[in-house]
């Protein structure tokens, strides 16, 4: 592969993956159902949907209650944003060997796009309607975006930082890339980093519905996210978290780590153009694919996977498209392209967390997983899309991005290359 001079010299690799999602409650539940082409979303069966009637009434709830797994006590503590980190994080500490590494040397980098927002409604109530003296004296920390950042820095005695990017839909991708400048810059040896979000509350399902973002196929939701189909009608909201333990090159081999794949760039740009809506043309998400390759030494020639952020809305998958189109002109369809959120829904701050960890271990096990749903390709869209079964990736050195984009314009993309 080419290198550019511009590529800066301190390499991260990843060595831990860990995720809880609504088609798996830990990462390899959770790819081996993505490989099956198997979708996580659901019917809500919670009273509040019929009480407060709302119009979407499926979701792509989480797979496995962290209950299952967290102290009663944790649970009690944490908003579910943060019991959903703590989960994906123990896992990928586990997953990385739990490495020994100074406390100092040693950081969290966890991005919500939303927060504490089951905590802040239902204390909320609690105010109203019974006053408040029963308030509960942790809602604070666990109503603020960074709750579960601190919860794990907490766990993991990480005392090199416990950052919470927060930029909607793209809070997870950004929060990995802010890890990667630390251990690049000599901040830390060793980052957790990823995204996490807990929004599966009648609020938020309503303002979004509100604002027509949401799939209505209440009568076949497992068939609702439909990425690059002609009859997308919209996202499906979904909840989880996913994480990486990032490293040093030289820390993960001194410890004989195994190496899952390389980060190697970054890009982030913002559209300044709609508060919701991403620039039609895609030139801002093709700034930051761009900007990802540079940052990673790559060329438009290195890319032979791409994650896409492809949430199933009719003008968002063309638009991204239409930024792929820009970055990587004729080379479009040697790529292969997937949308997960066709199976888990959109985890809104941790859906570019949880998708770059798909990314990584699509590099490792050479195989992209199949976009589901899509029956009718919409015209517009000429993109190389897997379906039907997972494509097994070639032989020798491979690189691929994840692309992550949120509301208020901001695009981040994050480029990843195999390791041997």
């Amino acid at each position: 592969m080419s290198v550019s001079p511009t590529h800066k010299p301190r390499r991260v690799v990843v060595t831990g993956l860990g995720a809880t999602t609504p088609v798996g409650g830990t990462a390899p539940q959770t790819w081996e159902s993505l490989l099956a082409g198997r979708s996580g979303v659901r019917p809500l069966t919670q009273d509040w949907v019929a009480e407060h009637e709302l119009p979407v009434t499926f979701a792509g709830s989480l797979h496995t209650s962290p209950a299952d797994v967290l102290a009663r006590v944790e649970v009690r503590r944490n908003d579910p944003s943060g019991q959903y980190a703590l989960v994906a994080a123990r896992e990928a500490w586990a997953d990385a060997g739990s490495p020994e590494v100074e406390p100092e040397r040693l950081g969290v980098a966890i991005g919500s796009g939303i927060g504490g927002v089951w905590t802040l409604l239902t204390q909320w109530e609690v105010l109203k309607e019974k006053g408040p003296r029963r308030v509960f004296p942790l809602t604070v920390p666990m109503l603020m975006p960074n709750g579960p950042a601190a919860a794990v820095s907490l766990d993991l005695s990480a005392r090199a930082g416990a950052h919470c990017p927060v930029s909607a839909c793209a809070s997870g991708a950004e929060g990995m890339g802010l890890a990667l400048d630390m251990i690049r810059d000599g901040k830390a040896d060793v980052m957790v980093a990823g995204g996490t979000e807990a929004a599966i509350h009648p609020l938020p399902i309503a303002a979004f519905a509100s604002m027509t973002a949401l799939s209505t196929r209440n009568e076949e939701p497992e068939r609702a996210s439909r990425p690059y189909d002609v009859d997308r009608d919209g996202f499906v909201i979904a909840e989880g978290a996913g994480l990486m333990v990032l490293e040093a090159e030289e820390h993960a081999r001194a410890r004989g780590a195994r190496i899952y794949a390389e980060i190697v760039g970054s890009g982030t740009s913002s559209d300044a153009y709609h508060i919701t809506a991403g620039h039609p043309e895609g030139e801002g998400a093709a700034r930051a694919m761009t900007e990802a390759l540079t940052d990673g030494g790559l060329t438009v020639e290195d890319i032979v996977h791409i994650n896409a952020h492809a949430t199933s809305t009719p003008v968002g998958d063309l638009a991204e498209t239409r930024a792929i189109h820009r970055a990587f002109g004729t080379r479009t369809d040697q790529i292969a392209v997937t949308a997960t959120k066709s199976m888990t829904g959109h985890l809104l701050g941790a859906a570019g967390a949880l998708e770059a960890v798909l990314t990584v271990l699509a590099l490792h096990d050479r195989q992209v997983p199949p976009t589901i749903n899509l029956e009718n390709m919409d015209p517009e869209i000429d993109l190389d899309v897997v379906t039907g079964a997972p494509r097994a990736l070639g032989d020798g050195d491979l690189a691929a991005l994840n692309n992550s984009f949120g509301f208020g314009g901001v695009n981040v993309a994050l480029a990843f290359r195999s390791w041997s």
